[in-house]
């Protein structure tokens, strides 16, 4: 299978946390965390459609100002995704600037901020170019509980944990994977093309099996075109599979609750970033800055059965010890030590 998003960390394991992931048929990527984010170049900020901020420290939300420096003037929206008070933060970000010539900009660039209470209760609010980014309260999405973003090819859920603030995991889900086998496509007579894409929405849209799918291409002969049911072309050309499971979590405390939560979000992921910022050595240390060890996000990587494990947010203490934490975290996740 191969995935439609590619996800990596955006600095070094050392650097601010940050995840971006990016789709490849689409022009269109995701970031978790909002901390530095120099090292993306600014076509890849541009991409960007959601931001979902796991807290506002400043290490995960002081890039804010460059992605909206780059952001102002496009044609497209962002909307970003927070904890308890996140929608205030944003306000008073914007608040920090004058805007007093933002009208001279043909397009009216908006950002939503929507944050969520551990009720799962939404607020949103928008803040146009145009407007001067005053904020203007909006009806936030009615979502399932735990759901951020749903849309087509994929779910956003999150997770509350304990940061002595409330801090959100994420974990991003492809409903599913369409897969186009080429060979049988041939024998049908059928060339690969745009109108492919639309196949593909209408199965992971969940359209009805007699819907009408059109194929429309062009050759040396001319143009062609041909109209099927999808259950056709379901049973003939396609291959469903369960699609990517991506889970990014940082900034959290080892406690029962804590490790419960980050094991059910992450259960079978096939990527989990965790943070692993001290060696277990200094756990009391750990506990009081309320972060993991690499031993605690490996034992919870194992009762959550993750295939790849990404440890990041290192502490500069083990700058010159960064294998020794990676090993940490491996030996946990094999069953070879015990908190």
């Amino acid at each position: 299978m191969r995935p439609t998003f590619t996800p990596a960390l955006v600095n070094g394991p050392f650097g601010d946390p940050g995840l971006y992931l990016d789709f490849k048929y689409e022009k269109r990527a995701l970031l978790f965390d909002l901390g530095d984010i120099a090292a993306l170049a600014p076509k890849q900020i541009l991409r960007i459609s959601d931001v979902f901020v796991s807290h506002t420290h400043m290490d995960h939300f002081i890039g804010f100002d460059r992605l909206l420096r780059l952001s102002v003037g496009r044609e497209t929206g962002v909307r970003l995704f927070g904890p308890p008070g996140f929608i205030d933060q944003v306000e008073h970000k914007l608040a920090a600037y004058t805007w007093n010539l933002v009208e001279n900009y043909p397009v009216d660039f908006a950002l939503t901020a929507c944050e969520v209470s551990p009720e799962w209760k939404a607020r949103a609010a928008r803040f146009r170019c145009h407007g001067r980014f005053r904020r203007e309260d909006v009806a936030a999405p009615v979502l399932p509980a735990g759901v951020l973003l749903d849309d087509p090819a994929l779910t956003v859920r999150a997770a509350f944990l304990e940061h002595r603030t409330p801090c959100l995991g994420f974990a991003v889900e492809e409903k599913m994977h369409v897969n186009v086998w080429k060979n049988r496509l041939a024998e049908l007579g059928l060339p690969t093309g745009p109108w492919l894409k639309d196949l593909k929405d209408a199965v992971l849209g969940g359209a009805p099996d007699d819907t009408p799918i059109r194929a429309a291409w062009r050759d040396r002969e001319g143009p062609h075109e041909g109209e099927f049911r999808l259950r056709e072309l379901k049973d003939q050309v396609l291959q469903l599979v369960p699609g990517e499971k991506i889970v990014y979590v940082t900034d959290v405390v080892y406690e029962q609750e804590n490790a419960h939560r980050i094991a059910a979000l992450a259960a079978d992921a096939d990527q989990l970033f965790i943070e692993s910022v001290f060696l277990h050595e200094d756990a009391d240390h750990a506990a009081r800055k309320y972060h993991l060890t690499a031993r605690q996000a490996g034992m919870i990587a194992r009762v959550a059965r993750a295939k790849l494990v990404t440890p990041f947010h290192f502490s500069p203490r083990y700058i010159e010890r960064e294998a020794e934490l990676r090993a940490e975290l491996e030996a946990a996740r094999a069953g070879e030590s015990s908190a």
